[in-house]
């Protein structure tokens, strides 16, 4: 993962996890999704938004996220290098084949990567 964007990575990995302390679960969704977009064709990276994103639903008993998080986890671990749908933010909420339109700010850390 090329340095600046690692760095806007953590930025937003940083924000959720406090967010997840604070026990403020939508933000922290939120920012892990950012990350998800980031971070999501480096194992590392889009496993751990995953990991995150699993607590989430665990906290919050959302049987749905707990389910489509495991199965993520175990994606995210296979096919990381191999193919990811661009902008897909991660959450059990969306079809994990779909491609999603970018924001416009995490775009150009993005493009700067390739």
């Amino acid at each position: 993962m090329e340095a600046e964007l690692k760095n806007v990575y953590e930025i937003e990995m940083s924000h959720a996890i406090t967010k997840y302390h604070e026990e403020d679960y939508k933000g922290s969704f939120m920012h892990l999704e950012r990350a998800h977009i980031l971070g999501q064709s480096f194992v590392i990276p889009h496993t751990l938004s995953h990991w995150w994103m699993l607590k989430i639903g665990l906290r919050k008993t959302d049987l749905k996220e707990i389910f489509g998080q495991l199965t993520r986890i175990l994606a995210s671990l296979l096919f990381s290098r191999i193919w990811v749908p661009i902008g897909n933010t991660g959450g059990a909420n969306v079809n994990p084949f779909t491609p999603m339109p970018i924001p416009s700010d995490l775009k150009k850390h993005l493009e700067r990567a390739e």
